[in-house]
């Protein structure tokens, strides 16, 4: 019995491991180390700015969803073409009635791969640009294409085995202490939904870069958005965008190197067109 429980231990971590991000994210030297403190310093020292009307926050998302969405679409199927069944044609939907600043991807509905991106009145009525607009709809992309949701699915799942099955086995197979397994499933769920939340992140950052590039907007200045000063969680408890990001800088480092990345791509392309 101790070896099977041993074993579905390390199949679990197995499975925790294997639901990783897909893509690597490019290298960040101090130079860009550099501009990205630099950004986020600037940012956090600037003034307040005061808030957009919510008609022309509704309206500059029009605009630049226009431009996105088909941009998008295309990167989602080219990369997810060995990957069939999942739906690239992702509802873009704007929440009234939340007060966090906030944007997010999700499901329609539970059991139904029906892509939805959403973003709150309040969080288009404080972007200062297009392009901020345009790389948070990117980032929100980029978690459909990085199949997080499904990934972090898979590791609750692996981490409620693993704490459920140590936690049983602690008892020597003498004694079980259901209150305590469950617990123990419960806290496993957790951290293996948390596992890999901020790779997720960094990731999102940098397919929603590559997005926001291609439909011809500065992804660099679309993220001095998260360089704002903001709370995790807003006054009704809810995690707003910033609660489960990592820190600013890391996150803006991580956009000025995709950023360089594409520029010295097009540069080649440039180079070997002049042949």
């Amino acid at each position: 019995m101790k070896l099977f429980r041993i074993a579905c231990s390390g199949m679990a971590l197995a499975v925790l491991a294997a639901c990783g991000t897909t893509y690597e994210l490019p290298g960040v030297d101090e130079g860009v180390t550099s501009r990205a403190n630099a950004m986020f310093a600037e940012a956090q020292s600037s003034p307040e700015r005061g808030l957009n009307s919510q008609a022309s926050g509704v309206a500059r998302f029009t605009r630049v969803a226009l431009r996105v969405e088909p941009v998008a679409k295309k990167f989602c199927e080219a990369e997810l073409a060995n990957k069939p069944g999942i739906d690239c044609n992702v509802r873009l939907e704007l929440d009234y009635k939340a007060e966090e600043r906030n944007a997010y991807f999700t499901y329609a509905e539970k059991g139904k791969k029906s892509p939805v991106i959403r973003f709150t009145v309040p969080i288009l009525r404080d972007v200062q640009s297009d392009d901020e607009v345009a790389f948070i709809l990117g980032h929100e992309y980029g978690h459909l294409i990085g199949q997080h949701i499904d990934k972090q699915q898979k590791q609750a799942i692996a981490g409620a085995l693993i704490m459920g099955t140590l936690i049983a086995a602690a008892g020597g197979g003498t004694t079980y202490d259901a209150d305590a397994v469950n617990s123990g499933i419960e806290l496993g769920a957790a951290l293996g939904h948390g596992a890999f939340s901020k790779n997720y992140e960094l990731e999102s950052d940098m397919l929603g870069a590559r997005i926001a590039a291609a439909a011809g907007y500065d992804p660099v200045r679309g993220a001095k958005y998260f360089a704002r000063a903001e709370e995790a969680r807003g006054e009704t408890g809810k995690l707003s965008f910033w609660g489960t990001h990592p820190a600013d800088a890391d996150r803006i480092a991580v956009v000025i190197a995709t950023s360089e990345q594409i520029k010295a791509r097009q540069a080649l392309v440039r180079k070997e067109a002049k042949k």
